[in-house]
């Protein structure tokens, strides 16, 4: 499986590249999936980060099943070590937890066709899901003898209402992208013949803001997310005090004035 990354602009695509197998992840393709996002993290051109899935069929579909049995080596050997010698134990599951990567920039996952287990689970890390008509979407690791792996229970339970997480994750079936749209699971259901060129205009408009705005604004999202009201006020005080003096906001408030588009260059 190759995992493909494409920089245009400011938007860095990466598309799971295996159509044939649902775009399923092998431990090896978890590797490389990890290694073009932190590509995509560090490259200072880049503001938004779009993932998708090759073909029609699948967005992803999580673990390869069949080059994922469990190892021989213990589960605990690999529970208190770092995240790369976990995975050389054989804990290859870390590697869908991709919000370790601590990517500050957005996130959308361009969903087509099946986003199941941990496909699903890495699209909940997102910060924007946006779907075609064929998306399908489900944790369906009970049906397997399995639980979601990393984090995809409390995640579900945090994106859409406790009642239709629960069917979800108790039964295992798969609901509709027009159902996951209701959910508040996805922003936007596309036909999919237009789906990749909407969710890039989707990403070129974020690209199009201040980036540090931008990152700011999903940072205060996640460290405000448990707080009291009070609380995630102060907040983003601070956060906003940190922008105040900004080049960026100076020149989006002398482009408004000029009545001409901002030019941001993240400083």
């Amino acid at each position: 499986m190759s995992i493909d990354l494409v920089v245009t602009g400011h938007v860095a695509e990466i598309t799971l590249n295996r159509p044939q197998a649902l775009n399923a992840l092998s431990p090896s393709a978890l590797v490389e999936l990890n290694e073009k996002l932190t590509q995509a993290r560090d490259n200072n051109q880049v503001r938004v980060i779009l993932l998708t899935g090759s073909g029609d069929r699948a967005f992803c579909t999580g673990a390869d099943l069949k080059d994922t049995l469990p190892p021989d080596t213990p589960y605990v050997n690999g529970f208190f070590v770092s995240r790369g010698q976990s995975v050389e134990a054989g804990n290859y599951a870390r590697l869908f937890n991709i919000s370790a990567l601590e990517i500050e920039k957005p996130l959308i996952a361009a969903v087509n066709g099946y986003c199941v287990g941990g496909g699903l689970e890495i699209a909940l890390q997102c910060d924007l899901r946006v779907a075609s008509t064929t998306a399908r979407f489900g944790l369906t690791e009970p049906v397997v003898g399995s639980i979601p792996a990393v984090g995809g229970v409390p995640l579900l339970l945090r994106a859409i209402p406790a009642a239709a997480a629960m069917r979800m994750l108790l039964t295992g079936e798969k609901v509709t992208a027009q159902k996951a749209l209701s959910y508040g699971l996805v922003s936007d259901v596309w036909e999919p013949e237009t789906l990749l060129d909407e969710a890039r205009k989707l990403a070129a408009i974020i690209a199009s803001n201040a980036p540090l705005a931008v990152q700011m604004i999903k940072r205060l999202a996640r460290d405000s997310a448990n707080l009291s009201l009070s609380e995630a006020t102060r907040l983003n005080d601070v956060y906003w005090g940190l922008l105040r003096d900004t080049e960026d906001r100076i020149e989006g408030r002398k482009a408004f004035a000029g009545k001409r588009p901002a030019v941001f260059q993240g400083k």
